[in-house]
């Protein structure tokens, strides 16, 4: 039988992309949880049938049987959310940013909001499976990484893991971004007329993903500069990361820690030396791209990492931690 899934937030991009992902998974059967009133038919096109619409109640969720509840949906209607779904019997992928953070203390300091669910937030496994696949199946909760810190994570750890990095000098991530990864509740700074024919930086030194960079890399903060631009595009992400190496004489050094580390990796992919990805080789997909560039004299390394804001950043993973938590192929829905 298939497992029965619920989307919250299914209007959303990534609530979109996780319909558009789930409809095509052997392995479950989707459902559109409503949790507020909205009008509209889930979708426009005719002759098109979505999945079944529920409401977001814990009574039908308990009812349904449904095995895992995704939340897209804002960090502060994630942790309203979360403790019925867990008690309903369901378990929760959250694609927000509301389980991400460890501490009430570290998200009162980046999201400058004070935590309503503590308990759940120190359960809450991190939805990396690059990193912590060994502890997503057995998690009731799992925090969805999000977009920015999936491509500089995946690009930056293996090599602190491997000491390749010079650490007093720093690593700048120079990170650019689609706009959907803004979410589609409109706003001046996303419309139309001020990102065509536009690039702009935002949330210098305070973006709210730096600490899961931190986190999960082991970086200290006074080590790590990252700065967030809009691309006047629709869809996704381009990290340029600029450090000092240590002892690697080529890019070819650099890539063999990759490819050690990466070796059997499902949604990674490196590239030969001196060639780097761009965004329309990750568009649509689960991979995360990953080129390497290195002056042997000076030790000046470039590394470029690309991904899908919606995909491998957001709908595409938690499909992913979804498949580990319910024991299907990794890949399952996503090649």
């Amino acid at each position: 039988m298939k497992a029965k899934v619920g989307i919250v937030g299914y209007r959303g991009y990534s609530g979109a992309e996780l319909v558009r992902i789930l409809a095509r998974h052997p392995g479950v059967e989707p459902y559109l949880l409503e949790h507020r009133e909205e009008s509209g038919p889930a979708t426009a096109i005719r002759g098109a049938e979505p999945p079944e619409c529920l409401p977001c109640d814990p009574q039908v969720i308990h009812a349904e049987g449904l095995a895992v509840v995704f939340l897209a949906t804002p960090a502060e209607v994630s942790m309203d959310l979360a403790p019925a779904m867990l008690d309903a019997g369901a378990r929760v992928i959250d694609l927000s940013g509301a389980f991400r953070l460890r501490t009430p203390a570290n998200y009162l300091a980046w999201y400058k909001e004070t935590h309503t669910q503590p308990a759940l937030l120190a359960e809450a496994v991190y939805g990396l499976p690059e990193f912590y696949r060994d502890l997503i199946p057995g998690a009731r909760l799992v925090a969805n990484p999000g977009c920015y810190p999936t491509a500089a994570n995946l690009a930056i750890r293996p090599l602190l893991e491997a000491d390749a990095v010079d650490r007093t000098s720093g690593i700048v991530c120079d990170a650019k971004s689609g706009v959907s990864g803004a979410g589609r509740k409109p706003t001046l700074k996303t419309s139309f007329c001020e990102v065509t024919e536009n690039f702009s930086a935002y949330s210098i030194l305070r973006h709210r993903h730096v600490p899961e960079v931190l986190l999960v890399s082991g970086l200290e903060e006074s080590e790590f500069s990252f700065t967030a631009q809009l691309l006047p595009i629709d869809r996704g992400i381009l990290e340029t990361i600029y450090f000092r190496a240590y002892s690697a004489g080529s890019a070819d050094d650099l890539l063999a820690i990759y490819e050690k580390r990466y070796a059997g990796e499902p949604f990674v992919r490196l590239y030969q030396p001196g060639h780097v990805p761009d965004l329309r080789a990750v568009a649509h997909t689960n991979f995360c791209d990953i080129g390497v560039t290195l002056d042997g004299e000076t030790g000046r390394a470039v590394v470029v990492s690309a991904i899908d804001n919606l995909v491998k950043g957001a709908a595409g993973q938690a499909v992913q931690n979804m498949n580990l938590m319910l024991g299907y192929p990794e890949t399952e829905g996503l090649l």
